[in-house]
């Protein structure tokens, strides 16, 4: 796993290590000794226990029996691959495509009641219409060089997006006015689109609301977001997906999107933005 800039992959990967350790210390080894049992050099067992490298399911292994441990390889593998899950390339979540990236959040979507969306780039999946979506998946497809299943993607994408209409969910959700103007796929595409958040502000379930460019800002706009219930959210970096559960990140992204959503304007003000960049598509 690469290093990465989340607290709670980091956290994670410090208590794994940790767990080793203890293992270690629990077997009475020290110093060459967990080395010399598990076949490495002195250099790979500090990485290990230090948490600069992580461990593969094999070095858990190894380690665990070498430390007359074999029962607790199981729990740590498990914990090991639940770090892995909170940095991930997006070149390694896409590489047999974009649809199964779609269908793998749906049970998150359908099982979170209420939704914070923060986006400085791209309308938020949940509202995209489909021409839109394709627009917008094409790019990612050609950016990342995955195999071409925009199709299914997209399909996967407005099936997912279905929570907005159904269910008890609240959705949050905020977006600066600069997307409302980046030019995804046709005119048509894009006057489609505008008019369909106009559309989905009716919805009782949808709170949506748009930064001008003119807000006096007390906070700059920051990456992509989505905070899902309190118990988890997604960052969306251009090299990776980033999952947060520690609480205290959380809490700090609960922070910054309510600090953002008061330099937001709804109903007839956002609105109001929204046709005055459906104007401007001429």
């Amino acid at each position: 796993m690469p290093a990465s800039p989340s607290s709670s992959a980091q956290e994670a990967r410090l208590a794994v290590a940790a767990r080793l350790r203890e293992i270690m210390q629990d077997a009475g080894l020290q110093g060459q000794e967990p080395a010399a049992r598990c076949g490495w050099n002195g250099a790979k067992t500090s990485r290990i226990i230090n948490a600069k490298t992580a461990p593969s399911d094999a070095d858990i292994r190894t380690w665990c029996r070498a430390c007359g441990a074999d029962d607790q390889a199981e729990d740590l593998i498990a914990a090991s691959r639940a770090v892995d899950s909170m940095y991930v390339e997006w070149r390694r979540l896409t590489r047999t495509g974009l649809r199964r990236l779609q269908e793998s959040a749906a049970p998150l979507y359908e099982r979170t009641r209420h939704f914070r969306s923060y986006s400085s780039r791209v309308v938020p999946g949940v509202l995209q219409t489909e021409a839109y979506a394709t627009a917008l998946l094409a790019t990612v497809a050609d950016f990342r060089r995955t195999p071409n299943d925009v199709a299914d993607a997209v399909k996967a994408r407005l099936a997912r997006s279905r929570v907005i209409r159904t269910g008890h969910h609240r959705f949050a959700i905020l977006v600066e006015e600069s997307v409302l103007y980046y030019r995804l796929g046709t005119v048509e595409t894009m006057a489609e689109q505008l008019e369909h958040l106009r559309a989905t502000m009716a919805l009782s379930a949808v709170s949506l609301g748009v930064i001008p460019f003119t807000a006096q800002r007390t906070m700059w706009p920051v990456e992509t977001f989505n905070i899902f219930d309190d118990a988890e959210a997604g960052v969306e970096l251009l090299s990776a997906q980033v999952t947060v559960t520690t609480p205290s990140e959380l809490a700090l992204y609960a922070q910054a999107f309510d600090r953002l959503k008061t330099f937001a304007v709804y109903g007839a003000q956002a609105r109001a933005l929204i046709a005055r960049a459906a104007d401007s598509l001429g």
